[in-house]
């Protein structure tokens, strides 16, 4: 189990170094993340990469690690991450017709299935946007604080 740990514990780092070592400005690096992320909270599975690729490109953010953001949406997180967009996108429309497991039948099927679309999309962008948000002007304040941390130890070691 701590042979386990230590493994994990390695590749974070090792992964956080990664991070760290892109290129770009603090700016262009924390667009690709936020962009990343917004796109890794919608159900398009297989698009999601291209996806946070392409808004990346449009927003003049870091490519690489938009595609890393889409990584919040893994096997591990598609049910607790999917449940609670739909839960958002519910809420927000509160009072239209929620589907229901046993309100499924043949007639209604097409309606119900896009009320529950429209719930879950809803929902998706809302969570997306507010955690590409967050995410973005966190990833920004450290970015910004890694350049400076290298501008004084290059300033120091030419002295």
């Amino acid at each position: 189990m701590i042979r386990w740990l230590r493994r994990l514990w390695l590749r974070g780092k090792k992964a956080l170094i990664w991070v760290w070592q892109q290129e770009g400005t603090p700016g262009q690096r924390a667009r690709g993340l936020g962009a990343g992320i917004f796109c890794g909270c919608f159900p398009f599975f297989g698009l999601q990469t291209l996806l946070g690729i392409a808004l990346a490109s449009l927003m003049r953010g870091n490519h690489l690690l938009a595609a890393a953001g889409t990584w919040i949406s893994n096997p591990f997180t598609y049910v607790p991450l999917y449940w609670f967009n739909y839960q958002v996108g519910d809420m927000l429309l509160r009072g239209g017709p929620a589907p229901t497991a046993e309100s499924l039948n043949q007639a209604t099927l097409w309606s119900q299935g896009w009320a529950f679309t429209l719930r879950l999309l809803l929902g998706s962008s809302v969570v997306g946007g507010i955690a590409a948000l967050v995410s973005g002007v966190v990833a920004w304040r450290l970015f910004r604080w890694q350049t400076t941390q290298r501008r004084r130890i290059n300033a120091g070691s030419h002295r």
